[in-house]
This record gives structure tokens, C-alpha cells and sequence, in this order.
């Protein structure tokens, strides 16, 4: 089963291919709460080096307040993570399924907003 939607980007370097998914992210009501250079990190704390690496935690407000409100400790499971990853010849976006995450909680209603943000987040690695 696959857990991301995942999209190429030939030829598009990593800060281009981020500046690109934010700014649609952000279209699709998403902002981004927490970022993580795994590249850089990983030099700084153990001193090994990769290709570029980046997560963003992208949240859209309203889908969260779903969630939490049909299940209040769904946030261990927010944010939905957006990741972009350096490749030979252009970039990687990847996307979690949020379906695929949730489908641990048996909540029929939680599976349907999932849904509703896999679709959105479809969306956004679509259009970057």
C-alpha cells in the first residue's frame, strides 16, 4: 500500500520545487507549521551528508478542527507532512495519504475528511 503521492520535477531544483508547493499549498487553505532541512540537520548532529532533503508539516485549519473534533487525539497525528527530496535530475514531492495514516482510527467520519485532504493534497503535488 502506498502511504505518499509522489511527483517528479525534472530539471526543478529543491528551493524552486518548495517555493512552488508552498505557494500552492497555500492556495488550498494549507499553511506550513513546521519545517525540518533533514540535509542540514543530519550534517550538523551527525555529520553525514545527503542530497537535499526537506519536510514541511502543511496544515489546513479547517480540516484539522474536523478532525480533532470527531477525534480529540487525532493531533499525535497532524501535521500532514509534505516532503521534497533531491533526485537525479530534478526533484521529488512527496505527499502523505492521509487515508492510508488515519485508517489506523476506526472512525468512519475521520476517513472521510481524510479523504477530503488526501484529494487537496493530490491537488497540491499536482500543481507544483
Amino acid at each position: 500500500m502506498n502511504y505518499t503521492y509522489n511527483r517528479h520535477l525534472p530539471n526543478v531544483g529543491i528551493d524552486d520545487a518548495e517555493m512552488r508547493v508552498r505557494h500552492v499549498l497555500q492556495e488550498l487553505g494549507f499553511g506550513v507549521l513546521t519545517e525540518i532541512d533533514v540535509k542540514e540537520t543530519l550534517k550538523h548532529k551527525i555529520d553525514v551528508e545527503i542530497d537535499g532533503y526537506r519536510i514541511l508539516g502543511a496544515c489546513n485549519p479547517t480540516m484539522a478542527h474536523r478532525a480533532i473534533g470527531l477525534e480529540p487525539r487525532i493531533g499525535a497525528m497532524l501535521p500532514c507532512n509534505v516532503i521534497l527530496r533531491q533526485i537525479d535530475g530534478g526533484t521529488e514531492i512527496s505527499a502523505i495519504d492521509p487515508v492510508v495514516s488515519m485508517a489506523a482510527v476506526n472512525n468512519d467520519e475521520l476517513l472521510g475528511v481524510a479523504s477530503q485532504v488526501r484529494d487537496m493534497l493530490h491537488a497540491a503535488v499536482d500543481a507544483a
